[in-house]
């Protein structure tokens, strides 16, 4: 049986067509059963590929997933280094995959820290994939929202400074065109595992009217079957966008 079968939800239904993804819970799950914090980041790439084959099977547009945080620096050295060798091993096992199914990846965030290993790795693998149509994948990595928006201010300034645009020009729709992800719809559905409930500076600007759903259990246990119960709870809800619900039924 299928996904969607699974789902029993009316042929008109209208899916996500963007999830974004707070992987939280790998040190907690280690902890939980006494292994070393990494092993709990190892576990978790088990969850993040069965979230792509249920994106996929589901036919959602775009799924973002937030691996490594600008603050995520602060941790344990020794977690950093072991954290920095398992996304450059996921590139190098996963990505003729995401090839072969028609993947795009994209890896936003401040790229230039990493190691030029690590930054030949990742321009390989968008390289590869990039023209791909299928489910776009975009993995967030020394990435923040703030730090987002502040890079798209810079970028706008620099424009402004060189005469191909006017400061009295800008609006929420130009300045969209300089954020990360501006050329994918919105963020309709944000999952966080964990049992937290809060955005932890994620795509701050472009989940302004995204749906949220927490889960309790820690990212290495999330599984299909967690994705489309937080599918279905995004079905059920009427998104106003600042409008009644009187007004939506008219349009």
């Amino acid at each position: 049986m299928t996904l969607k079968a699974d789902l029993e939800l009316p042929t008109d239904v209208v899916l996500p067509r963007h999830i974004a993804i707070i992987m939280d819970g790998n040190n907690r799950w280690a902890k939980k059963r006494f292994l070393p914090s990494l092993a709990g980041h190892k576990a978790g790439v088990k969850s993040v590929r069965s979230v792509i084959e249920g994106c996929v099977e589901l036919g959602v547009g775009s799924l973002s997933l937030f691996a490594f945080s600008t603050e995520n620096w602060k941790r344990p050295p020794l977690e950093v280094k072991g954290l920095m060798e398992l996304f450059g091993m996921a590139l190098d096992r996963e990505t003729k995959k995401l090839h072969k199914n028609n993947i795009r990846l994209v890896v936003i965030g401040d790229k230039s820290r990493f190691s030029e290993s690590l930054q030949a790795r990742i321009a390989k693998a968008e390289l590869l994939t990039k023209n791909n149509d299928g489910l776009t994948l975009n993995i967030a990595a020394n990435y923040g929202g703030q730090w987002d928006i502040v890079e798209a201010a810079k970028s706008f300034a620099r424009d402004c400074v060189s005469g191909k645009c006017d400061p009295e020009e800008l609006d929420e729709s130009v300045f969209n065109r300089y954020v990360n992800l501006a050329d994918q719809p919105k963020p309709d559905l944000c999952i966080r595992t964990g049992g937290e409930s809060r955005m932890s500076n994620f795509l701050v600007w472009q989940m302004a009217y995204t749906e949220y759903h927490f889960v309790d259990c820690y990212w290495p246990d999330f599984n299909k079957q967690h994705l489309v119960e937080a599918i279905r709870d995004f079905t059920s809800r009427e998104r106003r966008f600042g409008r009644t619900s009187e007004q939506l039924e008219e349009s």
